[in-house]
C-alpha cells in the first residue's frame, strides 16, 4: 500500500437544477443525469477526460437499471475505460460518501483525480416484486405474466412502492416523516416553528435565485439540444409560500388525520417516545408536507484531488477538504444524526465550531432541523446562533430546493464552497446530513483564494 499523508482539494463542480417530483426531469433515467452532470463538469472545468482516474458515484435507488451506475456513467459521458468506478449507498450521505471515498483512494495512492458525485430520480423509482423464484408464479417472466391476477393474493409473494419501501427503515419499522415528528414530540418542537423555518428556507432560496448565487454551479439540464429545466423547479412552484406565510398554517399535519389521528401516532411508536403521553387538545403535530422537503430529481459532481495534480491538469482548487466524520445513531432518530458527527469531523480537522464561518445542513424536515439546534447546543455547538445570523443555509435548503437523494450530499458540498468564496472574510466551512437508517455525515472544507 502507497498510502501517504497529502493535502485533498475540490476544484469545481456542477450540478443539474433539481426537478420535482413527476415534473421537469421526471423521464430522465439516474443514469442519464449522472452523464449529464459528469459531461456538464468536464466542459464547464475544462479537465481532460482522460486525466480522469476513476468516477464516484453515490446512488440511492438502485436498480438494475444501471448495475454499477458509475461504470455506466464513466463509459458513456466520455471518460477513460480504463478508470475506475464505484457506485456507493449510504442513504441520503450517498454523495458524501462518494467524496470521502475518493479522498480515501488518493490518500491510499490508488489515483490522483476522481469526479464525485451522486445521481438520483425519485420520480422514476420502481414497482417491485418481491419473493422466490422457487414460487411457481415467479420462475420466469412467462409463468409471472400467466399469474400476474394472483400474485396479489398470494402469501409467498409481495408487490411493493419502492419509493415507501426505501424511505421506511426496516430495522425500527418506521418511515422517514414519522421520524422527523417522533424528533418534533420528543425535543419539544412547536408547529409554528417549523412552519417559520420552512418559509424562511423557501424566502432564502428564492433569494439566492434571483442574485445570481446558484448561476455560480447550476447548468441548465439540455437534452438533445433542448432545455428541459433553467432553475430549481421547486421553490418556484412554491413562491407564493414566501409572500403568504400564512398557507404553511393551512397545510394539514401528516400524523393528525381522521385516518390516522396523534394519538395513533403515540400509540404505534410508543417505544420512542420517552414516556412521553398523547395528551387530548394539548398535544399537537408538527410535520406537514410544507415543512419537509419535496422528493426530487437530479444529479451533481465535483473534481477531488490534489494540489499537485490540479496544477498538472490547469484546475484551481477552491476549497481544501480538512477532515470529515460520520455518527451511527438511532434509526428513529436519524435527524438528529449531523449534530453528532459534526463533533468528530471537527475534531478531525483541528478546528471548533466557533471557529466555522458557513454552515450546510441538510433539511430533510423543519422538525429536524430544529432538534439538531437543541440536541447540538449539548455538544457545545450553537448551531441556532449560526442559523439566526444568517451563517447557516444562507441561501436556502433542502426544504425548498428539493432532494435528490443521491445527489444532496455534493449538493450541500458546492452550495457551502460558493457561499465561502461569496464573502472574502469567510475561511472554514460545514457540510453536514443526516440519513435513513441513524447516520449522520459531516465534512469539513477551507476556501482557497
Amino acid at each position: 500500500m502507497l498510502a501517504e499523508s497529502r493535502r485533498i482539494v475540490i476544484c469545481d463542480g456542477v450540478r443539474t437544477p433539481i426537478g420535482h417530483f413527476s415534473r421537469g426531469l421526471s423521464d430522465l433515467t439516474p443514469a442519464a443525469l449522472m452523464r449529464m452532470a459528469v459531461r456538464l463538469l468536464l466542459e464547464r472545468s475544462g479537465l481532460a477526460p482522460e486525466a480522469v482516474d476513476g468516477l464516484m458515484v453515490g446512488w440511492v435507488g438502485q436498480t438494475f437499471s444501471a448495475p454499477n451506475i458509475a461504470r455506466v456513467a464513466l463509459l458513456t459521458s466520455g471518460l477513460p475505460e480504463k478508470a475506475q468506478a464505484l457506485t456507493v449507498q449510504n442513504n441520503c450521505l450517498s454523495s458524501f460518501e462518494a467524496v470521502c471515498e475518493a479522498a480515501r483512494r488518493i490518500l491510499s495512492g490508488e489515483g490522483r483525480l476522481y469526479i464525485a458525485g451522486g445521481t438520483e430520480s425519485m420520480s422514476r423509482l420502481p414497482y417491485t416484486i418481491e419473493g422466490s423464484r422457487a414460487q411457481p408464479e415467479l420462475r420466469n417472466l412467462a409463468t409471472l405474466k400467466q399469474h400476474w391476477a394472483a400474485l396479489w393474493d398470494s402469501p409467498e409473494v409481495a408487490v411493493r412502492d419502492a419509493l415507501e419501501a426505501g424511505l421506511t427503515d426496516p430495522v425500527q419499522g418506521i418511515n422517514m416523516a414519522a421520524t422527523a415528528e417522533v424528533c418534533a414530540q420528543v425535543y419539544d418542537i412547536a408547529r409554528d416553528e417549523s412552519d417559520r423555518y420552512a418559509c424562511e428556507s423557501f424566502r432564502r432560496t428564492l433569494a439566492a435565485w434571483n442574485r445570481g448565487f446558484y448561476s455560480s454551479h447550476v447548468a441548465p439540464a439540455v437534452v438533445d439540444e433542448t432545455t428541459r429545466l433553467e432553475r430549481d423547479e421547486y421553490p418556484f412552484l412554491r413562491e407564493s409560500l414566501v409572500s403568504k406565510p400564512q398557507m404553511f398554517a393551512k397545510a394539514p399535519a401528516l400524523f393528525d388525520t381522521s385516518a390516522y389521528p396523534l394519538r395513533d401516532f403515540y400509540n404505534d411508536f410508543a417505544r420512542f417516545l420517552g414516556g412521553r403521553c398523547y395528551q387530548e387538545g394539548a398535544t399537537k403535530a408538527v410535520v406537514t408536507l410544507f415543512n419537509s422537503c419535496g422528493r426530487s430529481d437530479g444529479a451533481s459532481a465535483v473534481v477531488v484531488t490534489t494540489p499537485e495534480r490540479a496544477r498538472e491538469v490547469g484546475l484551481t482548487p477552491l476549497a481544501e477538504i480538512k477532515g470529515w466524520g460520520y455518527y451511527g445513531n438511532d434509526p428513529a432518530f436519524m435527524g438528529i444524526s449531523p449534530a453528532l458527527a459534526a463533533p468528530l469531523a471537527l475534531r478531525n480537522a483541528g478546528v471548533s465550531f466557533q471557529d466555522i464561518d458557513r454552515i450546510e445542513l441538510h433539511e430533510p424536515f423543519a422538525a429536524t432541523v430544529l432538534s439538531v439546534f437543541k440536541v447540538g447546543s449539548q455538544h457545545g455547538c450553537d448551531w441556532k446562533g449560526k442559523y439566526h445570523c444568517g451563517a447557516l443555509n444562507p441561501n436556502g435548503g433542502s426544504i425548498a430546493l428539493g432532494h435528490p437523494l443521491g445527489a444532496t450530499g455534493t449538493r450541500l458540498i458546492l452550495n457551502l464552497i460558493h457561499a465561502l468564496r461569496a464573502d472574502p472574510g469567510c475561511r472554514l466551512g460545514l457540510a453536514a446530513a443526516c440519513a435513513g437508517g441513524g447516520t449522520g455525515g459531516a465534512l469539513v472544507l477551507e476556501r482557497l483564494q
